[in-house]
């Protein structure tokens, strides 16, 4: 009967202490994770074009990437980028498995790359950790559990405030710092809410964020088949396992059962057991196993990059129909979304013709309809518009006037559009309507205008 990764058969939970062997993948994953985390902490106080290079101001239904701002009539545009990266997400997972989880998930990053590294400065490597736990509590244990801890709060407060400004802007995070608590005791209290959520995820919690609370484990299952490269165990070149004999060879397979791949995998599992929901394929076991392979003078990649097919049968990956179709779909999609956002205008305009009226005989042979005009300002900044006929025979009389929009903001407008009689040749004319905002036509609108004709 098996049994869960994270407890042991009494249902406690089973603490992992994860040894390190710093090899080749283990120095990539260090390399990038510096990339990320310099990319994480400057990115709210980074401005392409005057605005953050990511925010989501959920608060104020507002978001910012790359500096393109999204509102929440672009909401179209979100679900479709949802979309594609749903189909990333699927496509990813069919082609390299889990490798995700290892080497870009920001838990995974922050917990291995940030606080495992704090723990094992101060308290030493897994066993080190495991015999302090163990032991009594002494001065010795409370000054390294103690200073581990703040460590640990402290920089949990720094992903808070930066997290944080993702959300509301590094101008109010800068606010709320340098302001009285009293004016900003709701972003205050939040800070702390997201510093002590963070301090148990990376303190307490840990790898069960990955094997119980992730989705994604469980997904990869359903998405992954014989051709998708995962983090694997030759077991048709280790098996049957066997201690080294007195000359320093195998005895039988090339896996000589010393568990190093156990020891240092940070969720706990035996790669050699097959692919499993719990494994992240962070490459820990490529590294350790690779360093044993060195030791007996036997090939690397025992444990590697494979494929199930590429183990049983030698052959190379390669890109199939399945992965050839999803990146088709992916394709369609991205040029789509490419095409609406920068083809879509930083202001909208709905015109409408008033409903229950036809329209109106006016002095001077002109004939009137009434309409009602939605305009949505999605710049950053107030703009001053108005109304103006593209044909400059048609004339436009206000009932509610536009003016000053702010960013933001949307405002309704009621006007008269009026027509000379003479013009009208059918019982529906389209007129079309310009928005101008500091002297430029921003857009163009076509609406219908109802007139009587005599032939």
């Amino acid at each position: 009967m098996g049994s869960l990764i994270s407890a042991n058969y009494a249902g406690e939970r089973k603490w992992v202490y994860p040894l390190i062997r710093k090899g080749s993948y283990y120095k990539w994953r260090s390399r990038l994770s510096y990339v990320y985390l310099a990319l994480f902490f400057s990115a709210p106080f980074l401005r392409i074009n005057g605005q953050p290079v990511l925010l989501l101001n959920v608060i104020e239904r507002h978001f910012v990437i790359l500096g393109q701002v999204f509102w929440p009539q672009d909401i179209y545009l979100f679900m479709l980028a949802s979309l594609v990266f749903v189909v990333c997400v699927v496509l990813f997972t069919i082609a390299f498995g889990r490798i995700f989880c290892g080497w870009i998930c920001p838990q995974t990053i922050f917990m291995e790359m940030v606080f495992r590294k704090i723990e094992i400065w101060i308290e030493g490597d897994g066993n080190k950790q495991k015999k302090l736990d163990a032991a009594a509590w002494d001065r010795d244990k409370i000054v390294k559990k103690v200073s581990k801890h703040f460590l640990f709060v402290l920089v949990s407060f720094l992903i808070a405030n930066t997290f944080l400004a993702y959300i509301i802007g590094s101008e109010s995070l800068v606010k709320i710092m340098v302001e009285p608590i009293s004016v900003h005791w709701v972003g205050f209290a939040s800070i702390w809410v997201f510093t002590i959520a963070f301090y148990l995820v990376y303190s307490r919690v840990r790898e069960l964020v990955c094997t119980v609370i992730c989705p994604y484990g469980r997904l990869q299952g359903v998405l992954m088949d014989e051709h998708t490269l995962v983090v694997a165990y030759d077991d048709v070149r280790g098996e049957p396992r066997g201690k080294l004999d007195k000359t320093g060879l195998a005895a039988i397979g090339d896996c000589v059962d010393c568990s190093l791949c156990v020891a240092v995998c940070p969720t706990g599992i035996d790669i050699r057991n097959g692919t499993q929901m719990e494994c992240t394929n962070c490459t820990a076991c490529i590294d350790a196993c690779d360093e044993v392979m060195d030791k007996i003078h036997k090939p690397r990649n025992l444990i590697g990059y494979f494929s199930e097919e590429m183990i049983r049968t030698k052959k190379k990956p390669t890109f199939n129909a399945r992965m050839k179709g999803y990146s088709s779909v992916i394709a369609i999609l991205m040029t789509v979304l490419c095409y609406f956002i920068f083809s879509r205008s930083d202001m909208d305009i709905t015109v409408m013709r008033g409903s229950g009226m036809l329209y109106q005989q006016q002095p001077n042979g002109y004939i009137s309809n009434i309409y009602n005009a939605d305009i949505t300002n999605k710049a950053m900044v107030n703009r001053t518009i108005i109304l103006r006929p593209e044909d400059p025979d048609i004339k436009i009389k206000y009932i509610q006037a536009p003016g000053v929009i702010t960013k933001g903001n949307d405002m309704k407008t009621v006007f008269f559009v009026l027509i000379p009689g003479n013009k009208i040749h059918s019982f529906k004319t389209d007129v079309r309507l310009q928005l101008i905002t500091g002297g430029k036509v921003i857009q163009t609108v076509t609406t219908e205008f109802v007139a009587p004709f005599n032939n």
